[in-house]
């Protein structure tokens, strides 16, 4: 027979679960959280231990990656320009005293996991793959010529033992795939949270430029000197004049995509999704499960399916000797490949948007806009909102499936347009060639003009 005190504590148990469950949103946001640890291998956490100050400075940016998605779901859209000042000046001051542990998204992004767990499994899933296969080219006791094999055996590890992994195959097809362009929240967050916005776009040029010094340095002590002039590079350049757009693996580290098109594939997809998922979260015209269907439709489109291996190395290489040290003219401004795909992909999609075509006086006006929506910020005559509300304004007679403006619901013909104009344009072009391993790199000498080397604990906090 129950007591008194028995069934009081059954109803406190009861309602404490009640409430948990509506904090946490619907029943159908309960996911299974199954994952898998990282491969075994000789290399294992060698990147830590070999250049603890470049693994100090990812565990920053990734404290960054999660706390972003609370900060847009969290804060009113409305709120955007005085969340984006408080914001930069916190992920600002982590980096200057960055941890010694590396986080997972739902340590500093809690309230998103409860309605969208499977984002932050992509994400730190593909973490794990950047800490692998920096650890590969870190570990000393794998020889020059055996870094490529050890490094493949990672990515299959990857794309086989979780159900979330991003694609090989380059950005120009999965974001094809995506279908994002005229969705209504893409650009939302690049327009309204610059600052933050562009502390990424600083981070995209930092994690694949590692990899760079890495293939320059060898496996001597020459890898430490390179990885410190290039963190040197981070702190002293990058940080204080940011990229204005995402810079793609092809563009900054090119050596290394030519031994892995595969992971530079990987981390580029990866990086891609960070900026569509702060979009989507910063959208406030859906709700919570509403933003669960979208993430997930765009999580599955841009991730691993059969064949995306044979289109790895379709892509070239616009700066092959680029040197990780060296914060050129090229990388800092809006042209580039990424704003180059989202210009073809617009392109593509036009005869379906608008069938009957357009006065070249329109399409100069639509892509004035487009282009002022690609760039960081608001800029002087941009129409207000995403890329979607500024050509609708534009062309209210626009053709639109409203069907595909839903969440979770693909673009269909818009996709099916796109891939058939990749597939047009790239789908005989070359594959870019691998590079030899043979011997170990002779590193260049520190370019005129370039910084001195410059310890991270030259600049944060002991």
């Amino acid at each position: 027979m129950k007591t008194w005190g028995t069934k009081r504590v059954i109803r406190i148990t009861a309602t404490a679960l009640l409430l948990v469950s509506a904090a946490a949103g619907p029943v159908a946001a309960i996911e299974q959280r199954d994952e898998v640890s990282y491969l075994r291998g000789p290399y294992n956490i060698a990147f830590f231990h070999r250049h603890n100050q470049a693994f100090r400075i990812s565990a920053a940016i990734h404290f960054a990656h999660a706390k972003q998605h609370d900060i847009l779901q969290l804060t009113p859209l409305s709120r955007h320009e005085e969340a984006d000042i408080e914001t930069d000046a916190e992920y600002l001051a982590c980096l200057y005293n960055p941890p010694r542990t590396e986080p997972t998204m739902e340590y500093f992004g809690p309230y998103t996991a409860r309605f969208a767990f499977n984002l932050y499994r992509a994400i730190d899933w593909t973490h794990m793959h950047h800490e692998q296969t920096y650890d590969v080219l870190s570990e000393k006791s794998i020889p020059w010529s055996d870094k490529g094999n050890w490094t493949d055996r990672s990515v299959r590890y990857y794309l086989e033992k979780l159900d979330v992994p991003r694609s090989p195959a380059p950005l120009d097809v999965t974001m094809r795939r995506a279908g994002v362009m005229m969705k209504p929240y893409t650009t939302l967050f690049r327009n309204y949270y610059p600052r933050s916005n562009n502390f990424f776009y600083a981070a995209h040029w930092w994690h694949p430029v590692i990899y760079e010094a890495m293939m320059l340095g060898g496996n001597d002590e020459e890898q430490e000197k390179m990885v410190k002039e290039t963190d040197s590079t981070y702190y002293s350049q990058v940080i204080q004049n940011r990229p204005l757009r995402m810079l793609l693996s092809r563009e900054i580290m090119p050596r290394y995509s030519r031994l892995s098109p595969e992971s530079a594939n990987i981390f580029d997809n990866l990086h891609m999704l960070h900026g569509i998922a702060y979009d989507i979260i910063a959208y406030d015209k859906w709700t919570p499960e509403e933003k669960r269907k979208e993430l997930y439709r765009v999580i599955e489109a841009m991730s691993y399916q059969p064949g995306d291996e044979k289109l790895a190395r379709k892509f070239s290489l616009p700066h092959p000797d680029m040197d990780p040290r060296v914060y050129s003219d090229w990388i800092q401004g809006v042209q580039g490949d990424m704003n180059r795909i989202m210009e073809e992909m617009m392109m593509e999609m036009m005869p379906v948007m608008m069938p009957g075509g357009m006065s070249d006086e329109m399409k100069k006006k639509m892509m004035d806009q487009f282009h002022k929506k690609l760039a960081p910020g608001m800029q002087e005559g941009e129409i207000p909102g995403s890329i979607h509300d500024a050509m609708k304004q534009l062309m209210p007679d626009m053709k639109m499936d409203p069907e595909s403006m839903n969440p979770g619901v693909p673009p269909t013909k818009m996709i099916e347009a796109m891939l058939k104009g990749w597939n047009e344009k790239y789908g005989n072009m070359p594959d870019v060639a691998p590079i030899t391993m043979a011997s170990e790199p002779t590193p260049p000498a520190l370019p005129a003009g370039a910084v001195k080397p410059m310890s991270v604990q030259d600049v944060t906090r002991p």
